[in-house]
Parts: C-alpha cells; structure tokens; sequence
C-alpha cells in the first residue's frame, strides 16, 4: 500500500506542490459506509431483510452472498453513488468492501482464496440481477413490510401502549423518465412522461411504502387499495388515526370507507361553481373590509357533491393579506366534528403536509433516483452465452422494487441524520447530512490485527455523537417483532 513515486503531472500554479497516487485502497471517499452498515446493524435493519428476503438462487453458482449485494444497493445509494455502474469503479474501495461484507476481520480486503468468495464489489451486472431477484411479488411485500416494521421499532411504537394520535400522508409523485420504459406514458397534468406511484408516510419521518402506477393515471386510481393496509396496521399503534390528502383524493368511495373504519382525515378539495357560491359572500366580506389585516379566515360549510352519498364538513379557508386586493382561499374537508377539531386547528393540521412535501423532494434529490429497467433478454452469463434463454424480466416489478428500496435508502439516512440532531442542534436535509457526515476523505491503515480508518477531523465529532447514541441502544438481536403488514402486491 506504498504511494507510486512517479508525479502525475506538474502543477505550473505552484511548482512546490506535488500531485501522486497511493496505491491499493491506501484512501477512501465512502468511510460513511461503515458507519451506515454500524446504524443498520444496531437498529436491526440487515437481521430484518436477511429474514424477509428470500434468494431463490441456484447455491452452486453463488459468489456474492444475497446481503452483500443487498447492503450494496443500499450503500451505494446513500453514499451518493446513483447508478449500479459505480460499483464497477468502486470494486477495490476499502470502506464500501468492508461494509458490505459479512466477513470479518480483513478478510474482504485480501484476495480471494478460492473461486465461489468475492473479491471487491459485485459488478454492474450481478446487481442488476439482484433488483430482478427483488421484484418477485414475495420480496417486494417483505421490502415493505421491513418498512413499516423497522420505522415502528426506531420510534418505540407499541400495541400495549398506543400514543394518542398519529398521522399518515397519502400522497402520488410523477417521476419523469426519459424513454420507452414499461407502463411509463405521457401525463397532461405534470406535461412530461412519467410514472405516477402511490407514496404514504407518516408525521413521523418515515416512508412506509409505495406502488408503482402507469404514468397517465388520475390520482385517486387504486389509492384505496393501497393505503388501506398501511391504515389498518398504523391504527395497532394509536388511538386515533388521521389521513392527510391532497385535493385529488377526495372521491366518495375513499371518504366513506374512512369514515366506516373510524379513521379521521383532512384533504383539500378542489373548488368547483357550487363551491364559489358557498364562498363569494364570506370572501366579499373580507375584501371590502376598510381596514384589510394579515389574518386567516376559517368558515364553517356543509356541502354535498353530486357523486357524493351524502353532505360533508367543509372549511372555507381565507387569506386575507393588506397588499393584495382579493383575499386568496381554499377548501379543506373532514370527518372529524367541529366540536373535535376547530378550522384554525384542522388547518394547522393540514398545514404541516408541506413538512412531508418537503421530505418528498428531499429524498428524491439526495438519492436521484433512476427508474429506467427494460425488458432485455440475458445475452452472457459469465462471458459466455447461456446455455437456455433467459426468461423475460418484469420491468415494471424491476422498477417498483428499486423505488421501495430507494425509500428504505432514506429511512437508513433519516434515522443517521436523526441520531446527529439529538446532540447538534441542526436539521439537515439528507443530502446536507451526506456531504457534512458521510462523504469525508479516509486513509486506511492495516496491520497485523486491525484495519484502521483514519478520517477528517471536521467530521470526527459527528460520527463520535452518533457513536455515543449507538452505545446508549441494546445490540439488536435478530428481528424485533412483525404486526401483519402492508403488501404492495
């Protein structure tokens, strides 16, 4: 692990300054990695894929155990490594080899010392072979529910002990692509090609889950049937339960139903002639006022839509601002009684979505997340032609499958981030807490009994405040223990 002598080029700015090479994984961008395998491994993460996930592999041709190329995904990924094409340029990275490994000691950092062990990262290729193995309706409904399992866990929710509210967001995402992928069409709302998944999470930090839909669906198709698994496994752990929408769910078979089942929820509604009927005079009021103040309007309504069984409460929510001529409004509706929740109090509510928006966008810019699986045929297997024809990949399962593991991407990120904010008053986003925490410059050092890390010191007292967190944490023994859960299947 001696640097080469040889410099790589001249610096003419500064002819003092001398650029060379260490060799072999003398240096590292990725030791974040370790300390992400070290939060995933205290919290119970890996025991609960590894007994989740089923590999269905022929155990004769394995080389890369079916976690290793798991913790791979999951690691590049968080490391900000976006395509399964960086693992071919990280294949001798120290950090990301003893991260992802089940070995111990130095052992993933010597070469190998028969044919079926691995030696670096698994190629481009294997990995892609692992979101198939993935996308199989059994995988995809364990990714989802080591979801919701492991965010109950970190946020010590109990059966025995139910906390007094909790809420879950329901909300659908367009995710341009740019091709011909499988179930992917043009969408004259968002004007561009896209798919248009189902997303819930939940107040508390967490995604929980998500479905896969074709890019030209209306917002409310097959939201039903989604969310409600995840609502009836939330309610085990409150005893009372609210859903935030937006305006495009509020259709009458969604509202009865959450109304049959006891769970509260608040939704803005789109206006409509009838609507601005009910408004004009309590906005015409505002607006002619001789003295117009910053305030908010709440006004109570009862309107009933022609699809609709029956009349619903309605909240007229008006904006009133000093500079503008007409107060801005809008319309907010549930089924929790005035005499529950006031309108100021159900738009407080309702108000605290954007804080779920917002983690929405931040997770899809901190892991660039790529959805562009296409059905191609196996052409070579180990540099040879195969002997059969493979079968035809599920593109669409591919690309629901690399979503739910994107989302578990995040959860691992916003529970590390998590860990810093109890210590350091700071709230970063996940990409802030990856570029501040995870992406410093290491030098490794082995001798004869420990490979050493050596990192910067600017980031030195954040990984020692995650380590004293970790330290006040039970060593996770196996899987904590699993409600029946949600399946995206």
């Amino acid at each position: 692990m001696g640097e080469i002598q040889d410099t790589l080029f001249p610096l003419e700015s500064n002819r003092s300054v001398k650029v060379r090479a260490e060799a072999d994984s003398a240096l590292t961008l990725n030791a974040g990695a370790l300390l992400l395998r070290e939060i995933g491994e205290r919290l119970g993460l890996w025991s609960m894929l590894e007994r989740g996930l089923y590999d269905a592999r022929d155990g004769h041709r394995i080389t890369h155990p079916f976690m290793e190329l798991v913790r791979t995904v999951v690691l590049l990924a968080a490391q900000g490594w976006s395509r399964l094409s960086d693992a071919d340029f990280l294949r001798r990275d120290a950090a990301m080899r003893l991260a992802v490994s089940k070995r111990k000691g130095e052992s993933p950092l010597l070469p190998r010392r028969h044919a079926r062990e691995p030696e670096g990262l698994a190629s481009q290729p294997t990995l892609s072979r692992l979101l198939t193995a993935l996308s199989t309706p059994r995988n995809r409904s364990a990714i989802t529910g080591v979801l919701c399992s492991w965010a109950a866990y970190r946020q010590g929710l109990s059966v025995e002990q139910p906390c007094d509210e909790l809420t879950l967001d329901l909300d659908s995402l367009p995710h341009e692509v740019h091709g011909e992928q499988a179930g992917s069409a043009y969408n004259a709302h968002y004007h561009c090609r896209c798919f248009h998944p189902l997303v819930v999470s939940w107040e508390l930090g967490d995604f929980l889950g998500a479905r896969l839909r074709e890019g030209n669906v209306h917002t409310a198709d097959d939201a039903l049937d989604f969310v409600l698994p995840y609502l009836d496994w939330a309610s085990a752990f409150t005893r009372q339960l609210w859903v935030r929408m937006d305006a495009g769910f509020p259709e009458d078979a969604v509202l009865s139903t959450l109304e049959a089942r006891g769970y509260r929820y608040v939704a803005r509604l789109k206006t409509n002639a009838r609507l601005e009927r009910l408004a004009w005079s309590h906005v015409d009021r505002v607006a002619l006022k001789a003295k117009p103040e910053e305030r908010i309007h709440t006004i109570e309504l009862r309107y009933g839509a022609q699809a609709w069984c029956r009349r619903r409460r309605v909240v007229l929510v008006i904006d009133e601002r000093p500079l503008e001529l007409m107060p801005r409004y809008f319309f907010l509706i549930t089924n929790a009684p005035r005499q529950e929740v006031s309108g100021g109090q159900l738009l407080e509510r309702y108000r605290r979505r954007g804080v779920a928006e917002k983690d929405y966008g931040d997770w899809l810019k901190a892991l660039d997340l790529a959805l562009s699986s296409t059905n191609r045929p196996k052409e070579s297997y180990r540099g040879r032609t195969p002997r059969e024809r493979s079968e035809p990949v599920d593109s669409f399962a591919v690309n629901e499958a690399t979503l739910l593991l994107s989302m578990l991407t995040a959860n691992l990120l916003h529970s590390a981030r998590h860990l810093v904010e109890k210590s350091h008053d700071h709230r970063w986003s996940r990409e802030t807490f990856r570029m501040h925490v995870l992406q410093g410059a290491a030098r490794v050092a082995r001798s004869a009994r420990y490979v050493t890390f050596w990192i910067e010191h600017t980031r030195a007292q954040y990984w020692h405040a995650i380590g004293q967190q970790l330290k006040k944490l039970q060593p996770a023994r196996g899987s904590p223990l699993r409600l029946a859960l949600p399946s995206p299947t």
